[in-house]
């Protein structure tokens, strides 16, 4: 079963955030080039990659693995942004507007994942 990611608004999410991403850590110090920089990228091209991976796969059960990595990632991403914040390695609006849009993509994820997730019946007690 294929799904277009395209039409999630969760991709949406993310993608726009890689882009951010990368302008906003571009404005990095040279040191950074291989390490926090570095990290704060491959957790944000994760975040969408693993939707678009995921939207890819044939059963509902491997798509759920993928966006549940996509929903690490983006967890990821946001803790890192945090760090650069307290190196002052990053403004602190810009801080404030991509932990936001990473919360919201967090909530995202989760609230697709609970729609996807097979509801499992509780066995029921006994008398």
């Amino acid at each position: 079963m294929s799904r277009d990611h395209r039409k999630l608004r969760v991709f949406a999410l993310a993608d726009g955030l890689v882009i951010d991403v990368y302008r906003i850590t571009g404005a990095f110090p040279t040191t950074e080039r291989y390490s926090l920089q570095a990290q704060i990228r491959r957790a944000a091209v994760s975040a969408a990659s693993n939707i678009v991976e995921g939207s890819a796969r044939a059963t509902t059960s491997e798509y759920l693995h993928f966006l549940n990595v996509a929903a690490g990632s983006a967890a990821e991403a946001g803790y890192l942004l945090t760090v650069a914040s307290r190196l002052s390695l990053l403004e602190e609006a810009d801080r404030r507007s991509l932990s936001d849009r990473y919360s919201e993509l967090s909530a995202s994820l989760q609230a697709l994942i609970r729609a996807l997730r097979p509801h499992r019946r509780e066995p029921k007690p006994e008398p």
